[in-house]
C-alpha cells in the first residue's frame, strides 16, 4: 500500500489544496454575512450600552484575518517543492511518513504550516503535521526503520518509523 500513496504525493497536495479551498469558501461567505450585519441598519447602537455593531464588526474582521491566513496557506501549498525522500534519508519538511504503532498504520505528511488538517487519500487518511508539534518535532532527522519515541497522556510510546517518502 505504500508504493500507491508515495506515487501520490501530488494528488496528496491537491487534496490538502482542495480542502482548505473549501473552508476558505464557507469562510469567505460568514465574513460577507458578518459585513453585512455589521453595517446593517438594524446594528446601529440605540444607546452607549448597544454593542451589536461592533460585535459584528470584530466578528468580520477576524474571519477577513483567517482568510488571509488560509489563502496564504493554499499558496504556500500550491507552490510546495515535492521532494521524494529516500529511506536513508533523514525525515524534514515535505516528508510524508508511515508510522506505526500497536499494529496501526498511520501515515503523516510533515509541511512547514496548516499542522491538524487531515485529508483522504486513496483509502488512507493523511494527517498534516509541523515541525513544531510534538510528533513533528520527535519525527525531524530519524529515517525509516528507526523509532521515535513520544509523550501522550502521561505516557512514553514508542513509533516505528515504516516509511519515509
Amino acid at each position: 500500500m505504500t508504493e500507491n500513496i508515495v506515487m501520490s504525493k501530488q494528488r496528496l497536495i491537491e487534496a490538502i489544496v482542495a480542502k482548505l479551498e473549501a473552508e476558505l469558501a464557507v469562510l469567505e461567505r460568514a465574513v460577507s454575512a458578518a459585513r453585512e450585519a455589521a453595517t446593517h441598519e438594524e446594528s446601529k447602537a440605540e444607546d452607549p450600552h448597544d454593542t451589536r455593531g461592533l460585535e459584528a464588526s470584530y466578528l468580520a474582521g477576524a474571519q477577513a484575518a483567517r482568510a488571509l491566513e488560509l489563502r496564504q496557506l493554499i499558496g504556500m501549498y500550491k507552490f510546495l517543492p515535492l521532494r521524494t525522500f529516500r529511506s536513508d534519508d533523514p525525515i524534514g519538511e515535505g516528508a510524508l511518513v508511515l508510522l506505526g504503532f500497536g499494529g496501526r498504520k498511520t501515515y503523516y505528511f510533515l509541511a512547514g504550516q496548516g499542522g491538524g488538517l487531515s485529508v483522504s487519500i486513496e483509502g488512507h487518511t493523511v494527517q498534516v503535521i509541523t515541525p513544531k508539534a510534538p510528533l513533528g518535532e520527535a519525527l525531524q532527522g530519524k529515517r525509516a526503520g528507526e523509532s521515535c519515541e513520544l509523550e501522550a497522556q502521561g505516557n512514553s510510546r514508542e513509533h516505528e518509523i515504516l516509511s519515509v517518502t
